[in-house]
């Protein structure tokens, strides 16, 4: 807990300062003047050719040429013309948001606080004040004594917009405390220092950082990572406490354009890592955490396709790697022959080795076997693993918080669809599991009112996609239910059948909410991944319809009264989606969509795009990929037909999908589509990726997707 206490980064960062813009005249940009009509982008002509194919592109315009800085007077008046054509048809909806913002809060524990953890001297937790839009960093001496707020995320956010905390470190003498702040979305981080004895704000703050950063041991040097003007973690940094940043020295420099290097610390904090890597390929380098001028111990060169991570015993290396198989096994290496590996859990064809933690007397191996969530104890000496037992059918679960190396319990998270999210700890020594908390639900919940079950459902190509579902009892599958379907999809990142107070809102209304594990995740494995990125990524779209499809023929909903919704590369799923097959969805909420892919990764000069073509494939070189991603970019595909009602949000300063993506996107539907349905963009003109960051702002956000989708299919009178 002392090293990288938390890193509130949303999943991958430019600042783009807002500009009071001067007034526009409305036919300039082409809008009526009646926040009733729907605001009409202009058609400039621009086009490109490559591998051999012209690409028209009539609002690209809408990208400020002096991005990240967004003050051309046009663009932002479109924005703005959109915002209020969004506040004037939500405004007869505004009571149903009041009504479902209020349900969620009232759902929401307010002076919520977490459950102690113990990290050497003192223990430390968080706790949110009633009334406040931001927690507070607690600790409190072992040996007694009063609480002590670290720090107060209300009073740093007080009077901005937007906040957001990133990493914090803590010295081992547990009194200098370095933490990271995002004021505007952009996800470009300032480190500063606090003295947790005097309370003090001390000199020698360092801006634009990106990721986590850790303290030496003796508590003279940070180590972080500074973002180049791509937005690209491409060098290591070491800052002496006390000192000028401008004199900080490097510790490791990333020429890979295609690579992001970060930090962070073994479970034993006997090593401080430099690692650097893509969505494909990652390499690793240890410094003792006593003295990081040592010469860096590379665990294994780079090879493309070969992930691993690593951990440390005493004199051994734990390393946890896809070398052999996608399914992942863990190696061990000695510390002075850091390449010679020799194999201690092979790969399993069922088992999907996630993660691998030492601690002193014992290793916890993560994973999941047929898409849920397993933990198993291993002891050093050898022996057959001892797995956790949880008591669900179908639920999520992962190791905690554990800040300590030698310890006797373990500190667990588990929850199901039905189960509200639970921190358990598990006696190493007994195997038993005691529950420790339990999320409050203030308003009241009856986890026996609502029933949740697992599907397969067969895609197209005959692979069974898994889907996890939950519904009040009393839903009946004849078709006339509504069903709320979403999906991610990408980066292998696996969407957990987990809990969540907001669906309920649905839920209580007759709803069936819906979580498809379709490929490009890896819910089933990294195998599950790579079966929806690059040449195979179409398998994403086709799963999610196919999922639908299915989900209609078990009587869950009909055509039109399933709504959608993904967001950032779901919104890329939900844009093609609607392309492909609009007749499906009663409505559709696309946010921070990716859907701009062909232009974006043509265009190596923004923030990710060259870390991204290990993804999506690289469209500059390979005329294939050109023509693939030219096939399903959303942008590129709309057409003359009908589209469902859409919901479409942005955010100004967003670093990961430009504001333009879904400007250019609404634009083109405006002037493309036949039909007749609500087409909504709402941009976020001072925040990023994650909208708006206070908690209750956030849940009115949630609560006007349910509204409009409420809307959409006739309820917003149901009670």
């Amino acid at each position: 807990m002392k090293q990288t206490i938390l890193f509130a980064c949303l999943a991958a960062l430019l600042p783009a300062a807002l500009a009071v813009a001067s007034p526009v005249s409305v036919k300039k940009v082409s809008m009526t003047s009646s926040t009733a009509s729907p605001p009409i982008a202009a058609r400039k002509p621009h086009s490109f050719e490559h591998h051999g194919y012209r690409v028209e592109d009539p609002y690209a315009w809408l990208r400020d040429a002096g991005y990240p800085q967004v003050d051309d007077a046009e663009v932002l008046a479109y924005l703005k013309a959109e915002n209020a054509y969004f506040e004037h048809h939500m405004k007869p909806y505004q009571p149903l948001v009041e009504t479902i913002f209020q349900e969620m809060k009232g759902r929401l524990k307010e002076d919520d606080t977490s459950v102690p953890q113990k990290d050497g001297d003192y223990v430390y937790w968080r706790r949110f004040e009633k009334g406040a839009q931001y927690k507070q960093w607690m600790r409190r001496p072992v040996a007694g004594g009063s609480d002590e707020i670290m720090l107060d995320e209300a009073a740093l956010a007080k009077g901005k917009e937007y906040f957001r905390l990133g990493g914090m470190a803590l010295t081992e003498d547990d009194r200098i405390l370095a933490y990271a702040t995002d004021t505007n979305g952009s996800e470009r981080f300032t480190i500063r220092f606090r003295d947790l004895k005097t309370g003090q704000e001390l000199p020698g703050e360092i801006p634009n950082t990106l990721g986590d950063f850790v303290f030496t041991i003796d508590g003279k040097y940070l180590v972080y990572g500074l973002a180049n003007d791509n937005w690209r973690i491409d060098r290591i940094m070491i800052h002496q406490l006390g000192t000028d940043p401008a004199t900080d020295k490097l510790l490791y420099e990333e020429p890979d354009q295609t690579f992001q290097a970060g930090v962070g610390m073994t479970q034993s904090r006997k090593w401080i890592m430099v690692a650097t890597g893509n969505h494909e390929t990652s390499e690793i380098r240890l410094l003792p955490s006593d003295n990081i001028f040592a010469t860096p111990l590379l665990i294994r060169p780079r090879q493309k396709g070969v992930e691993y991570d690593v951990e440390d015993h005493g004199d051994t290396l734990f390393i946890h790697t896809n070398d052999v198989s996608p399914q992942f096994r863990l190696v061990t290496a000695p510390i002075t022959k850091p390449g010679e590996w020799t194999e201690r859990i092979g790969p399993s064809a069922s088992f999907y080795m996630t993660a691998v933690t030492t601690f002193a007397d014992f290793f916890i191996v993560e994973g999941r076997e047929n898409g849920l969530d397993q933990i198993e104890l291993h002891r050093y000496a050898g022996g057959p693993p001892h797995r956790i037992k949880f008591p669900e059918a179908s639920y999520t679960a992962s190791l905690d918080e554990n800040p300590e190396y030698q310890v006797k319990t373990l500190r667990l998270g588990y929850e199901s669809m039905v189960t509200p999210d639970t921190v358990m700890e598990y006696d190493v020594a007994t195997g038993g599991l005691t529950t420790l908390k339990v999320q409050e639900i203030p308003s009241g919940y009856d986890a026996s009112h609502y029933v949740t079950e697992r599907m397969e459902i067969t895609a197209r190509d005959g692979v069974k996609v898994p889907v996890s579902i939950v519904y009040r009892k009393g839903f009946k599958k004849d078709g006339n239910g509504p069903l709320y379907l979403y999906a991610y999809g990408a980066y292998g990142y696996a969407m957990p059948p987990s809990f969540s107070t907001l669906r309920l809102s649905l839920l209580d209304r007759g709803f069936a909410y819906a979580i498809a594990h379709i490929r490009g995740g890896d819910d089933l494995g990294q195998q599950w991944h790579l079966d929806g990125k690059l040449t195979k990524r179409t398998n994403t779209f086709n799963d999610f319809v196919d999922v639908a499809k299915g989900l209609i023929d078990a009587g869950f909903a009909k055509p039109g009264r399933v709504v959608a919704a993904g967001g950032s590369a779901g919104g890329e799923l939900m844009g093609a989606v609607v392309n492909s097959n609009p007749e499906l969805w009663g409505a559709v909420a696309a946010h921070v969509p990716f859907v701009d892919v062909l232009n974006t990764m043509l265009d190596g000069s923004l923030p990710l795009t060259p870390g991204e073509w290990p993804e999506w494939g690289n469209p500059i070189e390979d005329k294939a990929a050109f023509e693939l991603i030219r096939s399903y970019s959303p942008y590129d595909n709309v057409t003359a037909q009908a589209y469902p009602p859409l919901f479409v949000t942005a955010g100004l300063n967003d670093p990961r999908v430009t504001y333009w993506e879904p400007a250019k996107w609404v634009a083109k539907l405006r002037a493309t589509k036949t039909d007749k349905n609500i087409l909504l963009l709402k941009t976020n003109m001072g925040a990023g990726h994650g909208g708006k960051s206070g908690r209750f702002d956030a849940l009115r956000e949630d609560a006007e997707e349910y509204a409009f989708f409420l809307w959409q299919l006739g309820m917003a009178g149901q009670k």
